[in-house]
């Protein structure tokens, strides 16, 4: 092992930037190229096929029969065109990843002649093996029936993989019975529920609106480590983290890397997987060093929510393509290096209508501005209500060593607002008598026409807030740099519909007991602002201050993903997502086993890789470094010089020597504990288990073969080190 860390260490250090060919200095030029958008469907599709297709796409509606077959036609050869020989439903099963089964154009026709055709029902719906993907019970082992249909919302793409071309058609995945077995179909579900509840409310204020789309930018953060390092840690292979490493003398504390001049090589890689991102219409626009070494961020413009979720599953994957060719390795592991902040996935997320106006942005006009606090207010309370469901979508075994951790929103939920904003709500919350008699006044009273000047400046973004209000949009930090954002995005969409509706009964029911609709929607406003007051906070949400104050207003903190999963299965959840028709009382309880086993498959993975490597590579080189140090002792002692210049010696030997020990009778405890969850039937006990009793003694076997790490001779140490993988340009 020692060697192989030589050897890849002599590797990095004869790599060198690769050259990039632009495919043209213009981005307009080459945006989108490889995408069966509007443009190119115009281009290869009959006008009245075309208008079809776009009026169903627009309306939500069932794309009919012979129009299926028209597109499919044009898909195919457009396809060919780029030269494409294969196509596939693209989808997003529960294991997180994408997945993809490639048929190709060619057939035999009748007559035994080769053909290339693509059929409208091909197009429409396949039927791939379902029997090994994430089912949560939901279908038996031996029922291998799920099927795949296509969503004309999310354009398809053409992927460029080892000089082929394969056409991508963005599909959901159900199974035979219906339920979904995927990201996707959830979400669209949540973007047609939070669409029409968001239109039912600005009907109060602008009757001209007929459509509300939910829009979404997802930043990425990520690390990149070179390929011949990667590859010399098993523990990164096999984990996607590194479970032992001592902490390198030189981190982020001296705060050089954000922000700072990138690297040759990765910004050769950056340009490149730019390049590819972008012939795939995926709108990227920035790209910086983030705060630790060797960690980055790229970042798109908002689209469409569905298509932003799409864009971003796709990227994680070209990413890890491009960077096999500049010899890196991407890590979208939330916390991959211990002591250096974690990765998240931003999400920026908001309401805009077909008018143009995006209803988290202040207007220019009072009345603009009380639908700016409507949808805003609105929001917060959904945030407060089922603040512990939204924990919930963010957990997993990965997110759980970066949330709390002081570098990333906390487990605890809470929204972010601004001081100024703060003062809106709490004058809003004050004035309980306004009168219409004066128009405009009752605006003025309650400083709602001083909102744009009071956020024109208002630029401040609170790091430490899982749910940050950002001027104009919701930033949902939490989420993992991993996981596929439709989780998240599901629930935020659902709470906020669901809280829409609510508002418009109880708006509705005072107009109808003949208040005024301006003064209704002021009253049901200010009752929102009182009920969801503790869930505002401003300060510093990495504080012990906070937790302690957020136990005072009752807000959770669930740190772990075993018990932060329980919310999905509460009454107040399963009638949530029952009466909206997100999911049933089976599909919820299905994902919710689904994702208790992925943490126990995950933290089983993580304790057999410790043990391994504690045991086959750790101890060995412990041991024979500790036999160099016993015959320097016997050497000193042929030599006459006794105790005197071997009590240092012996000082190591010993201190060595507990450390093995240390990590032997850990790792012996951790196995016998992992034999005994496995026995359990419970798969929640089970998790609860992995979590406290297993995962728990990680940090014991962590610091004793982290400090044999700073005691063994560099030369025999086998693992690359934390300053090699950090600081290796």
């Amino acid at each position: 092992m020692a060697v192989l860390r030589f050897k890849a260490l002599e590797t990095v250090s004869n790599r060198k930037p690769q050259e990039v060919t632009l495919p043209s200095q213009k981005i307009s030029e080459f945006y989108g190229r490889n995408v069966f958008g509007t443009e190119a469907m115009r281009a290869t599709l009959a006008s009245e096929y075309f208008k079809k297709l776009q009026n169903a796409i627009k309306n939500g509606t069932k794309v009919e029969h012979n129009v299926a077959d028209a597109v499919a036609s044009a898909m195919r050869t457009w396809a060919m065109s780029k030269g494409a020989t294969h196509y596939t439903h693209w989808f997003q099963p529960l294991t997180g990843q994408t997945a993809e089964k490639h048929d190709s154009f060619f057939d035999l026709a009748s007559d035994g002649s080769a053909i290339e055709h693509l059929k409208g029902s091909a197009l429409v719906q396949q039927e791939p093996d379902a029997s090994s993907f994430p089912s949560g019970g939901i279908r038996n082992t031996f029922e291998a029936r799920g099927y795949s249909a296509w969503d004309p919302t999310s354009p398809a793409f053409i992927i460029e993989n080892g000089g082929t071309r394969t056409l991508c058609v963005p599909t959901i995945f159900v199974a035979y019975t219906g339920e979904a077995l995927d990201y996707k179909a959830p979400l669209l579900k949540t973007l047609d529920l939070v669409e029409n509840a968001a239109l039912e409310v600005c009907q109060y204020f602008d009757k001209n609106v007929t459509k509300v789309t939910t829009t979404l930018g997802i930043e990425q953060e990520y690390f990149l480590v070179d390929r011949a390092l990667y590859e010399s840690r098993p523990d990164l292979v096999m984990t996607g983290r590194t479970l032992f490493g001592h902490t390198s003398a030189k981190g982020q504390q001296l705060e050089d890397h954000y922000f700072g001049s990138i690297p040759s090589r990765v910004h050769a890689f950056m340009v490149e997987f730019e390049v590819e991102a972008l012939k795939l219409g995926i709108p990227l626009r920035t790209r910086h060093n983030e705060v630790a070494p060797n960690q980055f961020e790229c970042a798109p413009t908002f689209e469409d929510a569905n298509l932003a979720v799409d864009h971003n599953q796709l990227l994680m994957d070209i990413m890890d393509k491009v960077a096999q060719k500049h010899n890196f390795k991407v890590l979208l592991h939330e916390k991959p290096f211990k002591g250096v902040n974690g990765s998240g996935k931003h999400n920026n997320w908001a309401l805009s209508t077909d008018t143009g106006v995006n209803l988290f942005a202040p207007g220019r006009r009072p009345k603009e501005n009380l639908q700016f606090l409507t949808f805003f207010i609105t929001t917060v309370k959904a945030v407060h209500r089922y603040a512990d469901l939204l924990r919930a979508s963010i957990a997993s075994a990965s997110n759980d060593h970066r949330l709390g951790a002081n570098e990333a929103p906390p487990a605890i939920m809470s929204v972010f607002v601004g001081s100024q904003l703060s003062e809106v709500l709490d004058e809003l919350e004050a004035n309980s008598t306004i009168s219409l008699d004066k128009g405009d006044n009752m605006y003025m009273k309650l400083g709602i026409d001083k909102i744009p000047e009071i956020l024109l400046d208002n630029t401040d973004r609170n790091r430490t807030s899982p749910f940050a209000f950002t001027g104009n949009k919701f930033e949902f930090r939490a989420v993992g740099s991993s996981a596929n954002s439709s989780s998240a995005m599901t629930v935020l969409n659902t709470i906020v519909a669901d809280q829409l509706i609510d508002f418009k009964k109880q708006v509705d029911t005072l107009i109808d007991k003949g208040k005024k609709k301006e003064v209704a929607i002021i009253d049901v406003l200010r009752q929102y602002i009182q009920e969801s007051k503790n869930i505002r906070f401003e300060g510093n949400g990495y504080s012990q201050e906070w937790e302690d104050e957020a136990m005072k207003r009752g807000l959770s903190n669930i740190r772990t993903t075993p018990k932060a999963l329980d919310a999905f299965v509460t009454e107040d959840s399963e009638a949530l997502f029952k009466r909206n028709g997100i999911y049933s009382k089976v599909e919820l309880h299905a994902r919710h086993e689904i994702l208790l086993e992925d943490y126990v498959k995950k933290i089983q993975i993580e304790s057999r890789v410790m043990g391994d490597l504690a045991m086959n590579h750790v101890i060995p080189t412990a041991l024979k470094y500790q036999n160099k140090l016993i015959q320097n002792v016997k050497g000193l002692q042929e030599l006459g010089l006794g105790n005197e210049y071997s009590e240092t010696t012996l000082d190591m030997i010993k201190k060595i020597s507990r450390h093995v020990t240390t990590i032997k009778t850990t790792v012996d405890e951790m196995v016998e504990r992992r034999k005994k969850a496995n026995k359990l039937e419970d798969l929640r006990e089970k998790a609860i288990m992995y979590c406290d009793d297993i995962a728990a003694l990680f940090k014991d076997i962590r610091y004793s073969v982290d400090k044999l790490e700073l005691m063994i001779d560099d030369e025999d140490w086998p693992l690359v080190k934390y300053r090699e993988m950090l600081f290796s340009r």
